[in-house]
């Protein structure tokens, strides 16, 4: 057997790594190399190495390795691996010998990935591009990384949408900084932050006297902007008398400041980020239907991180060395406890969010490594079953419905209806107790069975009363 201190090796490696065998088969990696590879290692262990993370490294892996078995000296060397999403990840990599107290031979392997900007400035359709300003690894971000240096490399308008806290604005700001118009400014205005009469000087310019208190001429954002990217968050919030002013800006490429007379050009590229949905906004006839479709040139959706569990491991440990750098403390990890916690956490604030919580986690933490009692205490508690019509916005108008004579008895359909719903819950609680047996009680195996995300069993868990 191999030390028992194999993973606390491994979780104090600030990189991706993993050991293998003199066979070349996986004896463990840490949770960085779980996000890059894709896999947990409880559905890895004993496989050959290179049928789970393929690799040009050396030319030869399996040649580089031996020889380090061989001759005790470690090498290092770059290449390419490619992960189960199939994504190429250009990285520098070291392999070392390691030993046991039988002295069976052991090699750590250690990936850094290593960022080619320059390659993709030269090959716009380099799907290569990675970025150390924003991490993730699972499917859904890769299709956004791969949206990125097409975006940057073009002038056209694009439409960033997702939820509060997924990222927008580094999005932006990133596809600003690696397209042609880096050298000069990116300008960010958010346009439900200020009221109507505010926002169109705020964008556009006024001149002195035209309106009391305008003492001065004064430039805005589209002349600041000039040559750059003007960033506008929040759009679905823009009031419409400004959106035909904005259209006509987008169009023409000149505009009015108020109270002016004489027209100014402007060369301004225009990035624009909701949270809303800019189709229902058009249904609502809040926003201008001509007006996205001017916006929605290009398109970039960032997901929730719900949706994005392979990257929850890799945030959490992100943030937890960002915040131990700062505070200057001695914190090593997460308890097994605490990383099952966080990763059965739904954030609603999304990446913000766990920010906040590694944040908070860190300053109350004393000891070597975080546990749940170092956790805020809300992300504990039951989470409330969304409605039917939780898709639908808070200003939606709705018809009111009569209201239904409480005292009367319900119809046989009602009761059929809340005879099956009750009829099944039981089922699901049942399949779910059945399948945690069969698998021993690992909620992986469990979660891998039912073919749900290890969030959605963890709900399930919680709904039905499972969870200790």
């Amino acid at each position: 057997m191999f030390t028992p201190d194999i993973k606390s090796l491994l979780e104090g490696v600030p990189s991706p790594a993993m050991v293998l065998d003199d066979m070349l088969r996986i004896v463990d990696m840490n949770r960085l190399m779980e996000a890059m590879s894709g896999h947990v290692i409880d559905e890895v262990r004993g496989i050959h190495g290179e049928l789970v993370l393929r690799s040009n490294v050396g030319n030869n892996r399996d040649r580089l390795f031996k020889a380090v078995l061989e001759t005790g000296e470690p090498v290092a060397s770059e290449g390419d691996i490619l992960n189960c999403y199939r994504r190429k990840i250009p990285v520098h990599c070291y392999i070392s010998p390691l030993a046991n107290r039988k002295n069976n031979r052991r090699g750590l392997f250690v990936v850094t990935e290593l960022v080619q900007l320059d390659e993709v400035k030269k090959d716009p359709t380099n799907k290569i591009f990675s970025l150390n300003e924003i991490i993730g690894y699972s499917p859904k971000m890769q299709q956004v990384f791969d949206k990125i240096p097409l975006i940057s490399q073009t002038d056209a308008s694009a439409l960033i949408t997702g939820e509060t806290g997924t990222g927008k604005d580094k999005i932006a700001e990133i596809i600003h900084n690696h397209s042609p118009r880096s050298r000069f400014p990116f300008i960010k205005i958010n346009c439900g932050a200020l009221p109507l009469g505010l926002l169109e000087s705020e964008l556009f310019g006024h001149t002195k006297g035209a309106f009391t208190g305008a003492t001065r001429n004064k430039a805005g954002m589209f002349k600041l902007a000039d040559r750059g990217t003007l960033f506008l968050t929040e759009i679905g919030d823009m009031p419409l008398p400004l959106q035909v002013k904005l259209l006509s800006v987008l169009d023409d490429r000149q505009f009015f400041p108020i109270g002016g007379e004489q027209s100014i050009s402007v060369d301004v590229r225009i990035i624009a980020a909701t949270h809303r949905s800019l189709q229902e906004q058009v249904k609502k006839k809040k926003f201008r239907e001509d007006l996205f479709y001017r916006l929605n040139v290009l398109y970039v959706h960032l997901p929730p991180l719900r949706e994005r569990e392979v990257d929850i491991r890799y945030l959490a440990d992100h943030f937890l060395e960002k915040f131990t750098a700062a505070l200057r403390s001695n914190i090593v990890g997460f308890t097994s406890e605490a990383m099952d916690s966080l990763l059965s956490y739904s954030y609603p604030g999304n990446v913000r969010e766990m920010s906040n919580i590694v944040e908070y986690a860190v300053n109350m933490c004393k000891e070597k490594k975080v546990g749940l009692e170092h956790l805020p205490g809300y992300i504990f508690e039951p989470i409330p079953e969304a409605p039917a019509e939780s898709h639908i916005s808070d200003d939606e108008n709705f018809y009111e419905q009569p209201q239904q004579d409480t005292t009367a008895q319900p119809s046989p359909s009602m009761v059929l209806s809340e005879q099956k719903q009750e009829s099944w819950n039981d089922i699901e609680r049942q399949m779910i107790i059945d399948t945690l047996k069969e698998h021993g009680g690992s909620r992986k195996k469990v979660a891998s069975h039912l073919r749900w995300t290890r969030m959605k069993l963890w709900r399930k868990m919680k709904k039905y009363g499972l969870l200790a």
